[in-house]
């Protein structure tokens, strides 16, 4: 049986945390680095980087719950879709706009470039962030109750749902 200790939950959830801050604060102060390119790509590689790792670091707790490991891999999906889904969706924004960006600017440094279809991914990105970070720590919190890490009624009562 798997069981949850507060302080490997609460180093997890510092370094879950440490990630989704770094990457609030290149979402936030990365166009102050517009004449640096090199400065901004990097900055914008380790972004990309921090988000795989945190959508790493809550599948590695979803699969070190008792729920997982029994089997009900359904409920955990059905409970954490929309934080999956809008991971995939914030990294692909991400990703997506750190290339356009570095793209139109890499080379012209000095001109304020903003193009429609950029300003209309800006957006799209910068909500998709909001979402994500919100989803992001409810669900780290969540994944801290000892609930899924041990056999419970609740867990009994759904197993049985599943098997009839």
């Amino acid at each position: 049986m798997c069981t949850l200790h507060t302080s490997n939950y609460s180093l997890v959830l510092l370094i879950q945390l440490s990630l989704l801050s770094f990457d609030l604060f290149v979402n936030s102060f990365s166009e102050l680095l517009r004449t640096e390119p090199a400065v901004q790509l990097v900055l914008f590689i380790i972004q990309d980087i921090a988000i795989l790792f945190n959508l790493i670091i809550i599948l590695l707790m979803l699969f070190n719950t008792y729920v997982f490991q029994v089997g009900l891999v359904a409920i955990l999906l059905e409970r954490f879709r929309t934080m999956l889904m809008l991971s995939a969706l914030y990294l692909t924004f991400s990703i997506i706009l750190h290339s356009w960006l570095m793209n139109l600017r890499w080379l012209n440094t000095n001109r304020f470039i903003w193009t429609d279809g950029l300003q209309v991914l800006f957006v799209f990105q910068r909500a998709a962030s909001v979402l994500y970070y919100y989803f992001y720590k409810r669900t780290s919190e969540y994944l801290g109750d000892p609930r899924l890490y041990e056999d419970s009624p609740w867990l009994r009562d759904m197993f049985s749902r599943v098997r009839q």
